[in-house]
């Protein structure tokens, strides 16, 4: 990776990953309550891909792709959001304790999406796929606190753990041996939201996914989840 690893960029606040706010200030220490006194980077970061993973809900339905709404303190706020949203957030948090983090784009293929979010995507093609590049250990980590563990339990999806040293990723398979998602086209690591790229990018591939300018169609992952079987 080109970036200076030493770049102030790569901790401070922006736009997005606002962790100078009170809301992202309070999630971070409702997980470390002493500020993660007497732990290693690594072990603030792992509690924290969970807090994210497990404490935000994953939604693609309803979530709002303003500028607004990317803020990782909206994100928090509204307790919801898909991978372009967690990403943010966990991103935002690394920073707040001094790990260095990037936001990573892709595209990629979602083989077990359900017949109705289909229809929206306009097909199994995922564009804009988004998660977390984390400095630990003197390495590039990649990190996905994207699906909580309750819904991968509804979509028989192995939840994706994370050691802080190696990659979590998506598994290519379901817990039934079924391909699940796969990795088809990079787009790259950014030390801020390109928001125009991204979002114009979402908008023009899946025109359908949208029910306004900015926020996502209505409907429910856990309702189509019941609807397909899940327990």
């Amino acid at each position: 990776m080109s970036t200076n690893v030493t770049e102030p960029a790569l901790l401070e606040p922006t736009e997005f990953l606002d962790h100078d706010s009170a809301v992202v200030r309070e999630f971070v220490a409702r997980t470390l309550p002493d500020g993660g006194t007497g732990m290693t980077p690594t072990e603030r970061a792992i509690a924290l891909y969970y807090a994210v993973r497990d404490g935000i809900h994953y939604e693609v339905y309803g979530a709002d792709l303003s500028r607004h709404g990317l803020k990782a303190s909206s994100t928090i706020t509204r307790g919801m959001g898909f991978c372009v949203h967690k990403s943010i957030v966990y991103a935002a948090a690394m920073r707040s304790v001094g790990v260095p983090s990037r936001i990573y784009y892709g595209d990629v293929r979602n083989h077990l999406a359900s017949p109705q979010l289909e229809e929206l995507m306009g097909g199994n093609l995922f564009t804009y796929h988004s998660l977390t590049t984390v400095l630990l250990n003197g390495r590039w980590v990649r990190a996905t606190p994207v699906f909580n563990k309750m819904l991968c339990r509804l979509y028989q999806i192995k939840p994706l753990e994370f050691d802080g040293l190696t990659d979590s990723m998506y598994h290519p398979y379901d817990e039934e041996g079924r391909r699940h998602m796969e990795f088809v086209r990079e787009h790259g690591e950014f030390d801020d939201v390109p928001y125009d790229m991204v979002v114009d990018g979402i908008r023009a591939n899946h025109p359908k996914l949208f029910a306004s300018q900015h926020v996502t169609a209505r409907g429910s992952l856990l309702a189509e989840a019941t609807a397909r079987g899940g327990a």
